[in-house]
């Protein structure tokens, strides 16, 4: 409680709390401060990336629907006549065509692993901060061809479901989500995010599944059904560390998940083979389960140039 001259005052309490809540402001201030300048630098970084170097790669990559209809017009030596519109021709006396064009606007999906191993890294950022550059390129790329955008953010459950919408306003707000959004849990099930993603999205979309794949749960079966309405395509997201360990000596690590800890020791060079091992059998598994569900993948390291290797996976979707 307040006092003013040795003698309680009766607004002590109410100035405490306001000087308080002044100081949490200033701080909730600060945040957001830091917040909208990481939004406004990852804008400017891959908006730049989407218009200069993945438009042309994105637009072939990514059909449309089919073919709408656009007008009707005479017709010209060459034309099909299968394309002929007979009512039209009826009523003016000479042969009209319909004529048809590509219907370009897609529906993409973000499906974006937030669970607690994302949140490592080793380099210069986390698993995290790489996925969130990814996304905000694939968004910036989507609204360059009039796609629609929306995100589902999953762990073993799913977080949170932003629904596809346009602008840049629209993507800015991803962008924010991304970078901010902390998950109720830790833990990963890409199969129930995936059978998630199958049965709210009704109409075909294009999916990309942005994730590190650190799970022991199969997945396969619910991405061979999700790829047969929808177009899938894995982006996997890895650190350095997790293809092999450093010779340090005794470590203490962390499940991010788990949140178990325990010691080892790096110096053991069996351990460490056992450990290398693993991963490369670990992505064994995880390239088999592509090919089996028919999904394009990509696995980017988060000292990777994810830029060439997005260009690589659109490249060989547009040939």
């Amino acid at each position: 409680m307040g006092r003013l001259g040795g003698a309680f005052h009766p607004l002590g309490l109410i100035i405490i709390i306001h000087y308080q809540s002044s100081i949490i402001n200033s701080q909730l201030s600060d945040i957001n401060y830091q917040l909208l300048g990481k939004v406004r630098r990852i804008e400017i970084k891959t908006r730049g990336l989407s218009q200069n170097i993945f438009a042309g790669q994105y637009h072939s990559a990514f059909k449309g629907r089919g073919m709408a209809f656009s007008e009707v017009r005479e017709y010209q030596f060459g034309d099909d006549v299968r394309d002929i519109d007979w009512n039209v021709t009826a009523r003016f006396n000479r042969p009209y065509v319909k004529v048809f064009e590509e219907e370009r606007e897609l529906t993409v999906m973000l499906l974006v692993d937030v669970s607690g191993s994302l949140e490592f890294g080793t380099h210069s950022q986390t698993k995290r901060d790489m996925a969130t550059e990814i996304a905000a390129t694939i968004a910036f790329s989507a609204i360059q061809n009039n796609d629609k955008i929306g995100v589902i953010f999953f762990s073993d459950k799913i977080e949170k479901y932003i629904p596809p919408k346009k602008g840049r306003k629209h993507i800015l707000y991803i962008i924010r989500e991304m970078l901010d959004f902390k998950p109720e849990s830790q833990r990963t099930d890409i199969g129930y995010a995936v059978e998630y993603l199958t049965r709210m999205m009704k109409r075909r979309c294009t999916v990309f599944l942005l994730s590190d794949f650190f799970t022991e749960k199969p997945f396969d079966q619910e991405l061979q059904i999700a790829n047969r309405k929808h177009d899938v395509m894995a982006l996997q997201v890895y650190d350095q560390f997790a293809t092999e360990l450093p010779n340090v000596g005794l470590m203490r690590v962390k499940d991010a998940e788990t949140m178990h800890e325990m010691y080892i020791d790096t110096s053991s060079r069996r351990l460490r083979q056992m450990y290398a091992r693993r991963w490369t059998e670990k992505q064994k598994e995880l390239k088999n389960a592509f090919s089996r569900s028919k999904v394009d993948s990509v696995s980017i390291s988060t000292s990777d140039d994810y830029v060439k290797k997005m260009m690589m996976l659109f490249d060989s979707r547009g040939r």
